[in-house]
Formats: C-alpha cells, structure tokens, sequence
C-alpha cells in the first residue's frame, strides 16, 4: 500500500508541473480564442531570465543575502515578460485585430521562433540551473500507518503548493474583477467587444503579461527539478494532453486534467509497463487526448459551443 501512495503522489505531483504550464495556454486561449504556441518558448526564456539574473544581480549589487538577490531578479523577470507583452501586442497583435483565428494561430508560431532566437541572445545556451530556496530532500510521511512511510519529494510538494495558490488567484481574478470579466468579453467577439468600449490592445497586453508571469513560475519551478536548457520548450508539447482533457476555457480544468494524467502516467508505466515492455509514460496521455477529443472535443470543463442555424 505505502508503495502504491508513493506511486499515487509521484503522479500527483508531475501532474502539477504540466498543469503549470497547462496554465498558459489556457490564459491565452480564454482572453483572445486563440491557441498560444509560444507558450514553450516563454517558459524557456522566462526559466532562462531567471537563471541569469539570479546570477548577475548578486555581482551587480555586491549582494550576499541569496533570498533578497532571488526576489530581486523575480521582480527583474516579471518586468522583463510584461516588456515582452508590449512588444507582441505592439508589433504583432495590434496588425491582426479581427483576424482569422488561423491568422493569429500562426502568428503565435513565429513569437515562439522570436522568442527561442531572443532568449539565447539574451542569456546564452548553456545549461543553467534555478536555486530558489526549494528543499531537496525527501521526508517520509505516515511512518505510523505504512511500515516504513511513504517517500514525497519535498520539492515537487511544494511546487504544488504553489500552483494550487497561483491557480485560486486566477480563478478569481478571471471570475471576480472588471479585467477579468472583460479578458472573457473579448475571447468572446472581438468586435462587441470593442463596440463597448474595451480596449482591445490594452486587454492583450495584460493576459500576455499574466500569461508571461505563470511561464515564469513554471519555468522556475522545472528549472530548479531538471535544470534550464532548450529542450525546456518542448514542455508544452507534454502539457497539450492536459488542456485537451481539462478543457481549453477552463483554469481549474488545467489542473484537474494535469494531475488525472500526471497519475495515470505513473500508474500505467509500473503496473502495465512490465506486461508491455515499458515506455507507457511517454504515450499515455497522448492517447487519453485522443480518446477524449473523439467522445467529448471540449474537455472535461470546457465550454460545449452549439451552433444555431
């Protein structure tokens, strides 16, 4: 039993590093109706500001307090992804108001190619790695119930934390502030939209910036696990599975459909990978994607869309 739980939190707490990133896509898609393929690139070069600056700033100022210096750059990155927002939405998205959803689709694929070109520009390509304080160690925990307790990886717990605040914030943000209420205005028509005065350039900029923030928390949280390299934007294509199963108008659903697949992963690579020669984990949430875009295309929170003629 005590493994099986560790298998269970193993699964739970990969499946909040998805929904993390996951996060992102959901963000962009619920404020503009459009799928953000950059979404990778921005968690790599926000994971690789935050790398670099965490460095620099300590040299900068002659600062021997890594807390301080760690908050500092946090405050530097943030900045450095709003600056980014304005130039998409100043140089890309202001041309490309009430296009095509395709249009702006594949105008997101060129940000991503911008911005991986930017980032090793900016920051180099080497392979960097994140310290923010994140403890290491494991712990074992119900030691009284399971002999010998269950491992957790102290760090991934922590993650989750804070991923379950970051999403809480965003619930009520999107559900319970004019901004919010006028992100949802705009995914919806454009057009009214600006008739009633929203202003439409003003609305990216901001769902850009937010969207720029959760990257950066995700970025920070994988680079501190696995380290920052350029194989960090190919994260997002781990986190397609889960806004598919969650639902792309939903943020709660990003985390719900996260940790579904994170565990299924888990569990079908140690109890099925014996009897198929392993590599389940790889697939799985691929094929669960498939099966839910075959019976239920919105998700298990999406909006279902009925066209009336």
């Amino acid at each position: 039993m005590g493994f099986f739980l560790e298998t269970i939190f193993g699964g739970l707490m990969s499946g909040m590093l998805y929904a993390l990133v996951a996060l992102g896509f959901v963000l962009i898609f619920k404020a503009s109706g459009v799928f953000n393929f950059a979404q990778g690139a921005m968690v790599l070069v926000a994971a690789l500001a935050m790398a670099r600056f965490s460095e620099w700033i300590p040299q900068w100022l002659g600062l021997e307090s890594k807390l301080l210096a760690n908050a500092l750059a946090f405050i530097v990155c943030a900045a450095f992804m709003w600056l980014i927002a304005i130039l998409i939405e100043r140089f890309v998205l202001r041309y490309l108001v009430n296009q095509e959803g395709t249009t702006l689709l594949m105008a997101t694929i060129g940000i991503s190619y911008f911005l991986d070109g930017l980032g090793q520009s900016l920051f180099g390509s080497s392979v960097y790695s994140i310290d923010v304080g994140m403890p290491k160690d494991p712990a074992f925990l119900f030691e009284q119930t399971f002999e010998g307790g269950v491992l957790v990886n102290m760090e991934d717990l922590t993650a989750a934390l804070v991923a379950a605040v970051l999403v809480a914030a965003l619930a009520f943000f999107f559900q319970y502030t004019a901004v919010g209420r006028a992100l949802r205005a705009v995914a919806d028509d454009h057009q009214a939209a600006q008739s009633i005065g929203i202003p439409l350039n003003r609305i990216w900029v901001v769902v850009w910036t937010v969207a720029g923030l959760v990257a950066l928390v995700a970025g920070i949280v994988w680079g501190s696990k696995y380290g920052v390299q350029f194989t960090l934007s190919t994260a997002a294509l781990r986190a397609l599975p889960v806004v598919i199963l969650g639902g792309l108008t939903s943020v709660p659903g990003a985390i719900i459909g996260g940790l579904i697949i994170g565990v299924g992963e888990k569990l079908s690579e140690v109890y099925l990978g014996p009897y198929v020669g392993g590599g389940i984990e790889i697939w799985f949430a691929y094929v669960l994607a498939l099966v839910f875009l075959l019976f239920r295309p919105q998700g298990l929170f999406g909006e279902k869309i009925i066209d009336r003629v």
